[in-house]
């Protein structure tokens, strides 16, 4: 004859089950939390002192990796709330939406990550191509590509995107007559009217920018694709414990119905 305090035992085990595996998810979701802190906090600040130089930069990799930076922050966060909901109230649709979310921020953070990492390395190869052409034909002319020029030279202390001499090729020497400037005056050592005149590494930088922005660059990618890839895996502890929880819901359910 079965013994009556076997079943008990087992619901107390279940029970026990079902708590623990509450815990972790709430434990694994103020971890989550943070991490969704993190992405939004690095993503909000290269996009707002990062980006001076973006519109220098040949393509949009690079902001389309901030913005996934970004958007997944603020995805964790909604997430983070959903997930402690279900867990509070064992709600399964929940919990189950929980873990296809946990599963979507997965793929984004690993493709913001690829992202970054894959620009990482043809990056070089695009500044080469693109950023004295660019700096040849919109220098003076485009208002915003200019101011982002200047500030480019002035911050990294380099003049055009391989070498000073760039400058005698492009259009804005060759347009404005007036000036006596061999290079933009943003090219000085000690920037001011007509600073530019004389050429000689005493007077104007000698640095190639490119070569500046691209480490520049790299190291915001290091950034965006460290933390990208560094953190996407902890969203398969969520997902197994998730569905583990809605399991044991889902047992518990059972047994009261039986």
């Amino acid at each position: 004859m079965m013994n009556p305090r076997y079943p008990r035992k087992r619901k107390h085990n279940d029970l026990c089950g079902k708590n623990f595996l509450r815990f972790v998810i709430y434990v694994f979701t103020f971890l989550f939390l943070l991490s969704g802190v993190a992405f939004l906090a690095t993503g909000l600040y290269i996009k707002l002192e990062k980006f001076t130089y973006v519109n220098l930069l040949g393509s949009s990799t690079f902001p389309i990796a901030t913005f996934l930076l970004i958007a997944t922050g603020a995805f964790i966060l909604l997430s983070g709330i959903l997930g402690c909901t279900g867990a509070c109230v064992e709600n399964r649709c929940c919990l189950v939406m929980y873990a296809v979310f946990l599963l979507l921020i997965f793929l984004i953070e690993a493709i913001s990550g690829v992202l970054a990492y894959m620009y990482d390395g043809t990056i070089r190869e695009e500044l080469t191509r693109n950023l004295n052409k660019s700096m040849m034909e919109k220098y003076s002319f485009d208002p915003v590509f200019t101011k982002s020029v200047d500030d480019m030279q002035i911050e990294f202390k380099c003049c055009g995107a391989a070498t000073f001499e760039d400058w005698k090729y492009s259009r804005w020497l060759k347009a404005d007559n007036e000036t006596l400037n061999n290079t933009p005056e943003s090219c000085c050592k000690t920037v001011g009217v007509n600073c530019a005149i004389s050429t000689h590494p005493s007077n104007i930088q000698y640095d190639s920018c490119s070569l500046r922005l691209e480490q520049y660059t790299k190291s915001n990618l290091v950034l965006i694709g460290g933390i990208g890839l560094g953190l996407c895996c902890i969203q398969i502890f969520g997902i197994i414990f998730s569905c583990c929880l809605v399991r044991k819901i889902k047992d518990d359910m059972m047994r009261r119905h039986f």
